[in-house]
This record gives C-alpha cells, structure tokens and sequence, in this order.
C-alpha cells in the first residue's frame, strides 16, 4: 500500500514539475515574441513592412519627418489637431506647393506684401507671427512629402528607442540581448527554487509516510523505535558552536556588504530628483505633444551642453496657451524682471571629467534615452542612471562603432580584424584611455 502511495506521490510531483516547465516556457517564448515585436515596431499580426503613402521615396519622407519634428512640431500636428496654428493634414490639397514654399520661407513678408491667403491665415491665429525658417525647397518638399505619407510613415517612429536604430548600429550596446539573458535566468532561478520547494515537500511526505507504516506495521527494538520517532532538539542547534560561528560569520558579512556598498555609493546621485522653480512636465510636452528634445535643448547636437531653455523658447507657445496657469505666470515674472528661471541641475559630473554632449549625440548617434532613461514618461525629472566612471566604459567597451562609409575608420577596423576576433567598438578606438576623459 505504501509503495502505491509512494509511486502517486512520485507521479505527481514529476507531473507538477512538467507543468511547471512548459508553463515557464511558454512565458519566455511570449516574451521574447514581445521583445521582438518591440524590437521591429510592428503591433502582433499587423502586416510586416508597410508602405507609406503619397508614393514618395521614404528617404525623403525620414528627412522630412526628422525636419518636421524639430521645427514644427511644437505649433503644429500631423493630423487635424490644432496646437498654435492649425492641423496640417491635406495642407497640400488646400494650397499650392509654391505658396507653401514662400509661406514656410517667410510668412511674414507673405503678408507685409498683402498675400489674401496670408493675411486671412494670420488673422485667423490671432495674428500669431510663424517664424521664417532657412530651408531649401527640396527640405520644404520633404516635409510636406511627410505630411502627405500620413500616420503610415511613423511607425518606426512610434516605438521608442533606447539605443541605435539598427542592431549593432551606433550607441547600440546590446541592452536587448543583456535584458533577455536577464529575463532568462530569472526563470530558471524561479524553477530551480519551485523544484527546490517541491522536493523538500515531498521528502517529507515520504518520510512521513515511512514513519507511519513502520509504526503500525513492524515491530521496532528499542534503538530503532529511538531513530524512527526521535525527536528534534532544537536548544541543541543554537548553543552548537558551528551554528553560532555560522551566524556570526553571516553578520559580519552582512555588514560588510552594507558598509562596502554605503562607502562606493558615496558622490552617486541615481534616482537624484531636485523639486523645480517651475513644474515642468517632460511626460507632457516630450511624451504627449512629442517636442524634440532639440527643440528647448538647442545645443545638444552641436555644442559639449546641452543648453538650458530660455524663456523666450517657452513663449514661443504660452504666448497663446495656458496663459493664466500659475506656473506660465512664473515665465511671465522672469521676463517682466529680466531674470533667468533658475532651474535646479539634475545630472551633474564632477570638473575632472570631461563630457560632449555633440560627440555623443550627433557623431555617436546616442539617443536620449541611453543616458537619461524614459525621459518622455516623467513628470519631474531625475538621475536615471548612476554617471559613474564604470558606467561610461562598460558602454565604450560594448558599444560599436558605425564605420562603414567613412575612409577614416578603414586603416584602424583592418587592424582591428587582424588582432581582434571582436567587433570595432569605442574601446577599440581608444575610448576608455584615460586621457580622452581626463586631461
């Protein structure tokens, strides 16, 4: 009877680990099926590769849509929204291209010189002056060749990046497959510790199992009655020197830890969130209205800073929207008086090291994102990452670079191959010599 017992105990313990296997690999097969989805920005069972609209070259398009973003996209939508001027969806159905080139050009002189297409558009938006932009026809034709391709053409767009835009392309540093190996190993800890519980419970049925049916069914001598229905002594465990050097061992490890961990976290700001002058949300102009960091951070694509917006940028909307929130009125005190808005610096690195913002992001293709996290998704921001000298050449030895197409990376890539077995990173153009960052 015991043994029946035994095998349907044992059947069911396996049957359970089973289960729990293919349940567990049905997770990692979803999430990976997941991460590709996000990967390639394309929704399940939407139809791969999609065309875009109008019929025009979708390299016009990209240029057209990165020009619409960073100069337009702050007055104006895609679609029919009115933000400070009007929707531009079907704008060229409305009006002629040569007209919008002249328009986009310089609005200004369009209606100084009595344009009754102009006029009426500028007394329609309460006479709300459009700045003159610098560009080519061709950069005009782009951007419209964007607006007429529709949603279709920002698909890509549509999912957020946090690297490089092709795999192994510029700044991409392998956070998919770092965060899949991740993914992967706490699943098999979390089936090694389920196996690990089920065995333990199953051993002490079995043992109880065992103790009952030798109780019942043998008779048991004196020293094998003692062993079957011993009894556990506990004061024994902790007045045992070995338990107690055990968990004095433990303690002393355990503050250790603490106190290494408190002395290299000294100068780390991670998760650093200072409460500013003005309550400005990057969820809501970033995330919602999807304002190019360029925009208000004019420099960050050509200069070592990122700027600091001035008020005026600012004004270039709430001149017209919420103009009476209690935190406009506050840009409305600060240019009345002449005074900067004093806004409290969040990422800070100390003077011995040097940092180009333009390096980075222009030559580097780095998107925001890498270093400063979900920016679009705060509300207030903060210290995404920790800035540490460990943090800056983990990225250089992992991050590799775009060579291809530049005549100045081919001598130092074919000494690289025939050195190296790894890819052309930064580290491999000397980006964690001590001198590139200190000097």
């Amino acid at each position: 009877m015991s043994s029946c017992i035994l095998k349907s105990k044992s059947k069911i313990f396996f049957a359970f680990l089973f289960a729990t296997m293919l349940s567990f690999g049905a997770y990692a097969q979803g999430e990976s099926e997941q991460a590709e989805v996000a990967t390639k920005g394309v929704e399940p069972g939407s139809t791969e590769g999609a065309t875009v609209g109008g019929g025009a070259d979708p390299a016009v398009i990209d240029a057209g849509a990165a020009l619409f973003k960073n100069n337009c996209v702050v007055c104006h939508s895609a679609g029919t929204d009115v933000i400070v001027g009007p929707g531009l969806q079907g704008i060229t159905e409305r009006r002629s291209t040569p007209w919008l080139i002249k328009w986009i050009k310089n609005s200004q002189a369009l209606v100084a010189a009595g344009d009754p297409e102009a006029v009426a558009v500028y007394n329609e938006y309460k006479k709300q002056a459009m700045p003159s932009f610098n560009f080519s026809d061709d950069e005009i034709k782009s951007i419209l060749a964007y607006i007429e391709a529709g949603p279709a053409s920002d698909v890509a767009a549509s999912v957020p990046t946090t690297v490089g835009a092709e795999e192994g392309g510029p700044g991409n540093i392998g956070t998919d497959a770092l965060g899949s190996i991740g993914s992967y190993l706490d699943i098999v800890l979390v089936v090694l510790i389920i196996v690990l519980i089920v065995l333990v419970v199953t051993l002490l049925l079995i043992t109880s199992l065992l103790k009952n049916y030798l109780n019942k069914n043998r008779k048991l001598n004196e020293y094998d009655d003692e062993v079957v229905n011993q009894r556990f002594d506990f004061s024994k465990v902790y007045k045992s020197k070995a338990v107690r050097g055990l968990v004095t061992l433990i303690f002393v490890v355990v503050l250790l830890d603490l106190a290494w961990g408190t002395a290299m976290g000294i100068g780390i700001q991670q998760g650093y969130e200072p409460t500013q002058p003005i309550a400005f949300s990057h969820k809501l102009h970033a995330g919602e209205h999807q304002i190019n960091c360029n925009y208000c951070h004019t420099t960050v694509y050509k200069s070592k800073s990122a700027s600091i917006p001035s008020a005026n940028i600012c004004m270039n909307c709430h001149s017209q929207i919420q103009t009476e929130s209690p935190e406009i009125q506050k840009i409305y005190r600060a240019i009345e008086r002449n005074r900067p808005i004093e806004w409290v610096r969040v990422h800070n690195l100390p003077d011995l090291a040097y940092f180009n913002h333009s390096q980075h992001t222009q030559v580097g293709g780095i998107e925001c994102q890498t270093c400063h996290g979900p920016i679009q998704e705060m509300d207030v921001v903060y210290q995404y990452s920790p800035l540490t000298m460990g943090w800056c050449i983990d990225c250089h030895r992992e991050t590799p670079l775009n060579t291809e197409g530049n005549e100045y990376y081919d001598n130092l890539v074919e000494l690289h191959e025939q050195s190296s077995q790894g890819a052309f990173t930064v580290s491999s153009n000397g980006g964690t010599e001590c001198s590139k960052c200190h000097y």
